[in-house]
């Protein structure tokens, strides 16, 4: 059901209140709409391939006995990954907002599918390095646009008083889709083999995801999923290098988006100082422990629980608003963060390390959620993919950042203890932002005083 985005918040109160909720509409409801069943099944392949790449890649690069790595290969192959995308996405997201969504969905799909072929044939042929990185950066690329579009095109589909609900539905599916890839491939790795050909294999299996995505985006309508209007110049190069600009410009204009993101960017970068560590943990220093195990078990294991902690969030989070606010649901999963920090920094060890994972992952999740829901509410349809591809951005980019950092600063093994602790730090540095952001929405109590205004540049 196509909607205007230039609807007042629906979920937004002041700090301390309880956020008005309309009645939920349950998975049931939600999948009666053929726009979101749709868009959902979009989804669903595309996370699945992704799941498949990410494990497959990872496998050929950590855990491939034909290779060797140590943690700052591993944080530059990450770097070279997310980081120049990064970059460019704020100006890509521009695109997001002057193109038909559909057929933006429909071509990176395909040219997704194109890629991961090129990074299997890479891995099957032995070639590491800038080679390798760079077609994987290509792929991370891509991808993140997808979703960046699946994000801006949910509105048109869904009402937006139940745009809290979807995204819970949406980013929870999509989520468990991904680790079922990864599970998946690292399944595949045991009857492909773990060296070179066998990793090949298993990335080239992952192709099906964009395939699939491409076929069923292409059942949409031309401009079913926006945009609806455009504030771009007429000339794509300008509109394109004003994107950084404009994404930012939205979320400072926004404080309730403004807020989601500085806990978002807090909980990245504990997750990939956390991430870093434990990959070096699982492969170096830790033992198999009865059932839990290590190496690329052990990792799978790991994901399967943080995707677990997805699904509890998508039980927590609409329950977690509607009693007490969306700016009250962040500030609980902080502190449950610092709390499940604070006791994996104390007490480090297998079974830390896997109940983290899960911890973590709801909280996160939790804050991702209402990120989602912010942004889609209250920034404009005109805005809302460059405010995405922002939103990519400082993914991303604190990603890379807090990997980068745990590479430099933590021993070979993974065993920093001391680094852990700083995360606690980051998380508690994020939520006195998130407030402060929140206090500058009840003064100003103009949350979404940027996305209600009409587009100024074009039609």
């Amino acid at each position: 059901m196509p909607t205007s985005s230039a609807t007042p918040p629906g979920d937004v109160a002041p700090p301390g209140t309880v956020a008005p909720s309309a009645p939920r509409l349950g998975i049931g409801g939600l999948l009666r709409g053929s726009g979101f069943r749709r868009l959902l099944a979009v989804r669903l392949t595309a996370q699945f391939g992704d799941g498949m790449f990410q494990a497959a890649l990872g496998g050929a690069v950590l855990f491939n006995p034909e290779r060797q790595s140590d943690p700052i290969l591993v944080a530059a192959g990450l770097a070279v990954i997310l980081l120049p995308y990064s970059l460019v996405g704020p100006f890509a997201g521009a695109l997001l907002d002057r193109w038909d969504r559909r057929r933006v969905l429909l071509v990176a799909s395909l040219l997704r599918a194109a890629l991961v072929g090129l990074v299997a044939a890479l891995v099957g042929t032995g070639v590491a390095d800038a080679p390798l990185y760079l077609a994987a950066l290509a792929v991370a690329g891509v991808s993140r646009f997808v979703l960046s579009g699946l994000s801006a095109a949910l509105p048109h589909v869904v009402s937006p008083r139940h745009l809290v609900e979807a995204n819970v539905v949406a980013a929870t599916a999509g989520a468990a889709m991904a680790a079922l890839g990864g599970a998946t491939a690292i399944g595949l790795r045991a009857v492909f083999g773990s060296g070179n050909a066998g990793s090949a294999a298993v990335t080239a299996i992952a192709v099906i995801g964009s395939v699939g995505a491409a076929l069923i985006a292409a059942g949409f309508q031309r401009k079913l999923l926006g945009p609806d209007d455009t504030d771009e110049p007429s000339r794509a190069l300008v509109a394109v290098a004003l994107g950084l600009a404009d994404g930012a410009r939205a979320t400072a204009a926004t404080p309730s988006v403004a807020a989601s993101f500085l806990a978002l960017a807090a909980h990245r970068l504990v997750f990939g100082l956390n991430t870093l560590l434990t990959l070096l943990l699982l492969r170096y220093a830790f033992r198999d422990e009865g059932v839990l195990r290590t190496g690329i078990a052990g990792l799978g294991e790991a994901v399967l629980l943080a995707a677990l902690g997805l699904g509890t969030a998508a039980l927590l989070t609409p329950w977690l608003v509607h009693r007490w606010g969306r700016g009250n649901a962040v500030r609980i999963a902080m502190v449950a963060a610092v709390v499940t920090q604070l006791g994996l920094a104390v007490t480090l060890s297998l079974p830390a390390v896997l109940a983290a994972a899960f911890l973590l992952g709801t909280a996160g999740q939790v804050v991702k959620l209402c990120a989602d829901a912010a942004v889609q509410g209250e920034a404009g349809d005109w805005v809302r993919g460059r405010v995405f591809a922002l939103y990519d951005a400082v993914f991303n980019i604190c990603y890379v950042l807090a990997v980068t950092a745990a590479a430099l600063l933590g021993p070979p093994d993974g065993r920093a203890p001391w680094l852990l602790v700083a995360g606690v730090g980051v998380y508690l540095v994020g939520l006195l932002a998130h407030d402060w952001q929140l206090r500058r929405l009840r003064v100003t109590r103009h949350p979404a005083s940027y996305a209600a205004r009409a587009p100024a540049r074009g039609t």
